[in-house]
């Protein structure tokens, strides 16, 4: 996935979870398909950031960006902070 369709992609999730949280800013709160769809975007963009570090590493050392491959998230997810 190139750089640009991953920027693509970040915006895109990022929409749809400002989207998420407008509508629960209406005094109705969020319900639960609303809170799994935050966690799953969360997700999602923990895997998008880490292929975009992986490509930035790859250019760094002089190797083909486009050999970066977007992990699993459980992979992902596991990492410390």
């Amino acid at each position: 996935m190139a750089e640009l369709d991953i920027f693509e992609t970040i915006n895109d999730l990022s929409e749809q979870e400002a989207q998420l949280y407008a509508s629960a800013g209406d005094g109705g709160g969020i319900s639960q398909a609303d809170r799994d769809r935050l966690d799953a975007i969360k997700v999602e963009l923990d895997r998008c950031y880490d292929l975009l570090h992986q490509r930035q590493a790859r250019l760094a050392v002089g190797q083909d960006p486009d050999g970066a491959t977007a992990r699993s998230a459980e992979v992902v997810e596991r990492y410390e902070q």
